[in-house]
Formats: structure tokens, C-alpha cells, sequence
């Protein structure tokens, strides 16, 4: 393994890929803000179409890993990738909502694929356990990155949310495309090792169900992926739509680009501490603090603060919001390490199973369209936006019960080699 945590060039590859997942993830979005200027139902709709995709393509991106190997499933995602932002960009030209649609589905086929990749490689690369850890929460960091331009710049683009604000977000898609195009001529160029050398060739004599720790880490990632899109999207949503001041879209796109921002100080401390404090330890921390800050959002519903914030590429200019929205982006710290954690938990001492462990990890990544949904059409409407938050404290809890005493594998005797 000394070897393989040498390959640096498979690993920045692989970290490349990370962003590039945010990018496509985080377009839904804003994209479903601007549909929902003249549908009500748009908001989270491409949101759901997107992670929907994860539920049809999670065990066949996992088959795919093991027939084709972790190079060729990352160059047929690049292509998916650059196809279902071409049909998101034809959307707002043709003026069609269920183009768009079609759109984030075809992309959410993309980034289930491109996460099959690149969690079990990193984690395979850097050795696993807190090494392993320390790898992905890497490469997570550069996702926060793309995940904080993003919503920043579709919010300076679009200014004031119109329902003909497509054009503005135009230029921001045809560059993802482009980017997409490079990556897949960078990566057909390189060599990269598969980390677990043949699969095609291992037996596997259990279902990865078979290890108590992963069937409850698939469970967590389902709600934790959740809680990472509804907690910035809904307080976008929020802002954008009653924010009631000029340029609401462009504060409501800065506040959650402070959100990613946040989890990229998040993962990236996490790169430097991972090697001398637990995965474990972290996610109890975080999480714990996670329910802290979601319940003091709830209860801060009826205070006003006025934000100054100039960080060059994040600016809000003197605008009054509600003190819930602070709360509400310092999450970002919290879910910062979330993903890394619950996955190096989870796959941890699977072996030959890791493959197959991912391809399931990837079908419950669904729970990041269902669940905003879930919230913004069953409970905003009942309880209101901050109300709507319970759910994220109750999502929260169960990632705290999984990484206090659902993490630990109970399956030792099962032979994974």
C-alpha cells in the first residue's frame, strides 16, 4: 500500500473529480429556483431528478467499477456529465421545464458514477482507516470549493430572481461543459493503478448486507446527504423568494456559498487532524454540534442581524437577515466532514466487498433529493421554513446514534480478503 499512497497522480486526478461533482450537484439548485419563478413545484424538483438518479444507478455504477475498473467508469461519467448539462443549457433555450429535468437526471447519472470512483479510491489509496480518512476529507475540500462558487456565482449573475434569468446562468453551464470535455482528455491520458488490482475475477460468498456497519452507513448517508442540500437550499429558497429587498437572490446565493465555504475550513482541518483523532471522535463532535446550531436557527426565527461580509469573492452589502440564516450556514462546519466519515466508517474492514459497498452507498446518496423535498413540500407549507428544520435535527440524531454505537463492525469473523 506504500506504493499506491505514492500515486499521487491518481490521487489529485481523483481530486479533481471531487469538485467537479459539487459543480453539477450545486447547479440544481439555483436552476430550480429560476423554473420556480413559474412553477411552484419547480424548486426542488431538478434537485430530486438529480439524486433520483443515484437510486437507478448506484448497483450498476458499482458493476461497472468492477467490470471496467475505476478509469474507464470516471471517462464514461465525463461524458454523461457534459451531455446532461448540454440538455440543461437546451432547457432554458426551448423554454421547457421537463427538459430540464431530463437534464439534472442525466446528470445525477454522471455524479453517481464519478462518486463510485472516487470514494473507495481515495479511501484505497490513502490505506484506509484514518489515513484513508484523511484522503477523502482531501479531496472533499475541493468539492466545498466548487460547491462555494457555485451558488456565488449563479447569485452575481442573476441579480434579482426573474423567471428569464436563464441566459444570466448560460455562460456558468457552458464552462462546466467545456470543463468536462478537458477532464475526460486529461484522464484518458493518465495512467491510474486500480487500487484493489482485478475484480473481475473475486468471488463474493455474503451480500455487503451481511456487515452490520454498512447496512446502518448506508441508512446515514441517505439522511446525511439530505441534511448537506436542504440545509443551504432551503434557506436559499427562503431568502431568494421572501427576502423581500432588492438583489434577495444574490444575498440568499452568498449566504449559502458561505455554507460550502464553511465546509471546505471544515474538511480541510479535518485533512490535517484526521491522522491523530478518530473519524469517529470527529463525527460525534460535529454532529452533536450540528443539532446545537439547527435548533438554535428554529428558535432565533423572529431576530434580525445586519451581515457586512467582504472576502473578495463573497460580498453582502449591509443586508438585513434573519439571525436563523447564521446559524444555518455555520452548519457547513458540522456537515463539513459528514460524507468522508460516514463512508470511512462504513466500508471499513469490507476488503473485496468495497466495490459492492460502494455501488450501495451510491443508491442511498437518493436520500439528498428526497428528503429536501420531503421538507420543502410536505413541511414548509405546514410549519414554515424554520419549522421545517426538525427534520434536519432528527436526520442529525440518527448520524450521532450511528456514530456512536451503529459504526462499530460486528462482522470480524466474515473473510474479506
Amino acid at each position: 500500500m506504500a506504493q499506491q499512497k505514492r500515486n499521487w497522480v491518481a490521487i489529485i486526478t481523483m481530486f479533481f473529480i471531487f469538485a467537479m461533482i459539487s459543480f453539477v450537484t450545486n447547479m440544481a439548485a439555483p436552476f430550480g429556483n429560476i423554473w420556480g419563478m413559474s412553477y411552484e413545484w419547480a424548486g426542488m424538483m431538478g434537485n430530486m431528478m438529480n439524486f433520483a438518479a443515484y437510486a437507478v444507478m448506484g448497483i450498476p455504477a458499482g458493476n461497472m467499477l468492477i467490470k471496467y475498473g475505476y478509469k474507464k467508469t470516471a471517462l464514461i461519467a465525463l461524458i454523461v456529465g457534459a451531455i446532461g448539462l448540454g440538455i440543461q443549457l437546451t432547457s432554458g433555450i426551448v423554454n421547457n421545464i421537463y427538459v430540464y429535468l431530463l437534464g439534472a437526471l442525466i446528470c445525477g447519472f454522471c455524479v453517481c458514477m464519478l462518486n463510485t470512483v472516487v470514494n473507495p479510491m481515495l479511501n484505497l489509496l490513502g490505506g484506509g482507516g484514518n489515513t484513508g480518512n484523511q484522503l477523502v476529507q482531501a479531496g472533499g475540500s475541493l468539492n466545498s470549493l466548487s460547491g462555494t462558487a457555485t451558488p456565488l456565482l449563479v447569485g452575481v449573475l442573476v441579480g434579482t430572481l426573474t423567471k428569464d434569468s436563464f441566459p444570466d446562468v448560460a455562460p456558468l453551464i457552458v464552462t462546466g461543459i467545456i470543463i468536462f470535455l478537458a477532464a475526460f482528455v486529461i484522464i484518458l491520458f493518465i495512467k491510474i493503478e486500480e487500487p484493489q488490482g482485478d475484480l473481475k475475477n473475486v468471488s463474493y460468498e455474503h451480500s455487503v448486507l451481511k456487515f452490520r456497519h454498512a447496512t446502518l452507513g448506508f441508512i446515514a448517508i441517505f439522511f446525511y446527504v439530505g441534511i448537506e442540500i436542504a440545509t443551504p437550499g432551503i434557506m436559499n429558497q427562503w431568502i431568494s423568494r421572501e427576502g423581500g429587498f432588492e438583489g434577495a437572490a444574490a444575498v440568499a446565493g452568498s449566504l449559502a456559498a458561505i455554507y460550502w465555504l464553511l465546509m471546505l475550513v471544515g474538511r480541510f482541518t479535518s485533512t490535517f487532524i484526521s491522522g491523530f483523532i478518530s473519524t469517529r471522535t470527529q463525527m460525534i463532535a460535529v454532529t452533536t454540534l450540528g443539532i446545537a446550531l439547527v435548533i438554535a436557527a428554529i428558535f432565533t426565527s423572529s431576530v434580525t442581524t445586519t451581515i457586512n461580509i467582504d472576502l473578495g469573492f463573497i460580498t453582502i452589502d449591509n443586508a438585513t437577515v434573519p439571525l436563523s440564516c447564521v446559524f444555518i450556514f455555520l452548519c457547513g462546519l458540522c456537515t463539513s466532514i459528514m460524507w468522508g466519515g460516514i463512508f470511512n466508517l462504513s466500508t471499513e474492514g469490507l476488503g473485496k466487498y468495497t466495490a459492492k459497498a460502494s455501488g450501495l452507498f451510491m443508491v442511498m446518496v437518493v436520500g439528498g433529493g428526497v428528503m429536501p423535498l420531503v421538507q420543502e413540500r410536505v413541511l414548509v407549507p405546514t410549519v414554515g421554513y424554520l419549522g421545517s428544520y426538525w427534520l434536519i435535527v432528527a436526520m442529525l440524531a440518527y448520524i450521532l446514534y450511528y456514530s456512536v454505537i451503529g459504526c462499530k463492525n460486528v462482522n470480524k469473523d466474515i473473510k474479506v480478503d
